[in-house]
């Protein structure tokens, strides 16, 4: 699976869209669209592909669409906002003509000079183990609107100092998705199990996506992960079973069988070279790892 560059997602858009003329200035990128504008004449145009895009994506819609998100697919009914990351492959589906709302791209850099800014890969918003799509009201798609047009009017102005304004919308746009979020429970402080749990969440996280078959996972057993982390392994298996309930094998385990999912749903790999890329010794070893995680053999959760 490929990741489809900037320059790409300019010649799909429709006729007229280009990056705003005094980009090339600025460090990274940024340009924010109307979804209505985009969708006027594109009734015979392909369905968007289901890819990585090397940007992230903040959506916000109107109108009754699917928003197809990793091995994930939640439909809108009316209004949503959602939060597409690099990492993680993604499509949008309009189910009708009736379209409206607005979406910004930006890269990490854009955001980079922003005093403050947040590390964007570590905001839940744009965590590839989620689906970060969430229906909203009248009045929070109002709230939201609002922030985008002030985009699009900022992004045309001739103020010198425009992008950092349109990094100050940008951040407010974050943050505010993130406050629709469900609210977590209160946590204790940090402790020494914390930390270990964190440190292995993100060695693993950092095993994927597989972009090829060539591709080959690099940590695959619970061993591998206490080697990097430089605990032993049976200390590294009680902190997660006292963090997470699972074991270290279990939580590998379920990170491979979503990749595996992925893979057989959205590229034309082989079953062996799915098997080969995630580690496995033949594909009946896969095929076993597989039914066990999910109860179907790989070709028939492919069909």
């Amino acid at each position: 699976m490929k990741t489809l560059p900037l320059e790409e997602l300019y010649t799909k858009l429709a006729a007229g869209a280009t990056p705003p003329l005094d980009m090339q200035r600025e460090i990274g990128h940024f340009n924010v669209f109307d979804v209505a504008d985009l969708m006027r004449g594109r009734r015979d145009k392909p369905p968007m592909t289901f890819d990585r895009r090397a940007f992230y994506k903040i959506s916000l819609v109107r109108g009754r669409s699917r928003v197809e998100y990793a091995d994930q697919a939640v439909d809108v009914e009316h209004s949503a906002l959602w939060f597409a990351s690099h990492r993680v492959p993604y499509r949008w589906l309009p189910q009708g003509p009736a379209q409206a709302g607005y979406f910004c791209i930006f890269t990490d850099e854009f955001l980079r000079p922003a005093k403050g800014a947040l590390a964007l890969e570590e905001l839940p918003v744009f965590q590839p183990g989620g689906c970060p799509v969430w229906a909203v009201t009248d009045a929070e798609y109002a709230a939201i609107e609002a922030i985008f047009q002030k985009m699009a009017l900022e992004i045309t102005s001739g103020y010198a100092y425009k992008y950092d304004l349109l990094r100050a919308y940008l951040l407010e746009l974050i943050h505010l998705g993130q406050k629709l979020q469900p609210a977590p429970a209160p946590a204790p402080g940090r402790t020494a199990a914390d930390r270990v749990a964190a440190l292995f969440a993100d060695l693993l996280e950092r095993q994927f996506p597989l972009e090829s078959p060539q591709q080959r996972l690099r940590l695959r057993t619970a061993t591998d992960y206490a080697g990097r982390l430089a605990v032993h392994v049976n200390h590294l298996n009680r902190v997660l079973k006292e963090t997470t309930g699972r074991t270290t094998t279990a939580l590998i385990g379920g990170r491979v069988a979503q990749e595996a999912k992925m893979l057989l749903k959205q590229t034309n790999w082989s079953v062996s070279e799915i098997a080969d890329s995630l580690g496995f010794a033949d594909v009946a070893h896969f095929c076993n790892f597989f039914k066990r995680q999910t109860g179907l053999v790989p070709g028939a959760f492919r069909d």
